[in-house]
């Protein structure tokens, strides 16, 4: 069985959240969620392929948050100075696995590649799951992420590992824009 990534997912997911909210009200929020949810997914899959990849960085940890933050010159754990106690998460935070996934959130074309490798893949034969919203968002989805999915916006921390993600799913040769 492979080693649970959960936290890892999980913290992503709440980085991207809080660097690049919704637009809206709670279902915008819920939208944007598991749009980032589903990429950040696909990105540590792609990021930790197999079992061992997978228990070693729950081992080692992945690294946290400090560098994601000074890209996009914000402290996204929030302006609350009790807010240091619950800052435990930014620690599961992983720079490359929040770069790809911001990279498949500005580009569809680039989400279908990482989706079809993923295809014969541990993850996918363990946990089959549909990843519509990442894919081929719908309007509503697109309201809700217009931050998440702004690619100037994602710009600067999608720059940050985009050329090991285009290596990793072709290589890189046809895919390099």
């Amino acid at each position: 069985m492979l080693a649970d990534l959960s936290p890892l997912i999980a913290a992503a997911t709440q980085w991207l959240t809080r660097a690049y909210p919704a637009c809206g009200g709670p279902l915008a929020s819920a939208l944007c969620e598991a749009q980032a949810r589903q990429a950040v997914t696909v990105a540590a899959w792609l990021r930790y392929p197999t079992p061992m990849d997978a228990a070693l960085v729950a081992m080692a940890g992945p690294g946290g948050a400090e560098r994601l933050d000074m890209v996009v010159g914000s402290d996204i754990a929030g302006p609350d100075e009790d807010a240091a106690d619950d800052d435990a998460w930014r620690t599961w935070v992983d720079e490359t696995v929040v770069s790809w996934a911001a990279s498949l959130l500005a580009d569809t074309r680039l989400a279908g590649l990482a989706l079809s490798a993923l295809a014969d893949g541990d993850h996918v034969a363990l946990a089959p799951v549909e990843f519509g919203r990442l894919r081929s968002p719908d309007d509503s989805d697109r309201r809700a992420a217009a931050l998440l999915r702004h690619p100037d916006l994602l710009a600067p921390v999608a720059a940050l590992h985009h050329e090991e993600l285009v290596g990793r799913l072709g290589r890189g040769r046809a895919l390099v824009a």
